[in-house]
């Protein structure tokens, strides 16, 4: 992969309006549907009727999320978000100290730094458009993944890239089971001869997409030596549990 060359300092300026953007969307101005109004519509007004067919020109009716199937979303979304809110702490607090002793890895930093920082504007607007509250855990975590950058930053490259394999082993296996989990909805609707919403579909592909690029951001920590961190076993363990418990908690508070 060509990485260019470009001040990071342009792209930490950036993450300015994303962080405020996490609790405050400017995306909620905006007038857009949502997943769970076309749901909650077609229950209201159809139930699981066949004769219901889609906007987009499909003869199919459209699957109808169940209220347990709302909460999924609403709690995917909401972690996805703070998910990648840490990241882009993490990767701005590390960034200084990574590149002051190995300035040929700016361009790497900034590159999974600028995914980041994607991701997180992708499901700040994705909140915003579906009326998801955020994690009251924000300031916890805000606190948290600035100080995991920072010291894992200060034990060196490989502490530092140790910590992004951690993260993005449990954040790629999060992002797996939300796929699969969709997955299985189309699954049922392909059985009743109904389809998914063009909503939910488009969602699906985010996911997808986002998991991929994380998944890529743990190989690019395998092959700056991740694993040569010390104490390797230790530092990952504790950090891939914090990152299990941090999920559990976002999907409720």
């Amino acid at each position: 992969m060509a990485l260019r060359r470009a001040p990071l300092t342009s792209s930490l300026h950036r993450s300015s309006p994303l962080l405020l953007d996490f609790l405050a969307p400017s995306a909620l101005r905006q007038t857009s549907r949502q997943y769970n109004s076309t749901a909650s519509k077609q229950t209201a007004v159809a139930g699981h009727n066949p004769d219901h067919a889609s906007h987009s020109g499909s003869s199919k009716p459209k699957y109808v999320l169940s209220p347990q199937q709302r909460e999924f979303m609403n709690s995917a979304l909401r972690v996805n978000q703070a998910g990648e809110l840490a990241a882009t702490l993490i990767y701005t607090a590390q960034t200084p100290q990574v590149v002051r002793s190995h300035p040929h890895l700016r361009p790497l930093m900034k590159h999974m730094y600028d995914q980041e920082a994607g991701h997180l504007s992708t499901f700040n607007n994705l909140i915003a458009k579906h009326r998801v509250r955020p994690t009251a855990m924000y300031p916890v975590w805000e606190m948290a993944a600035s100080f995991l950058g920072w010291s894992t930053g200060a034990m060196g490259r490989e502490a530092a890239m140790a910590c992004t394999e951690a993260v993005e082993t449990e954040i790629g296996s999060h992002y797996n089971e939300q796929v699969r989990e969709i997955l299985s909805w189309q699954d049922e609707a392909e059985k009743r001869g109904e389809e998914l919403d063009d909503e939910l579909k488009d969602m699906l592909a985010t996911f997808r997409r986002i998991r991929d690029e994380e998944l890529e951001h743990l190989d690019h920590a395998v092959e700056n030596d991740a694993k040569e961190a010390q104490p390797y076993d230790p530092l990952v363990n504790v950090i891939r549990l914090g990152c299990r418990a941090a999920i559990k908690i976002s999907e409720k508070v």
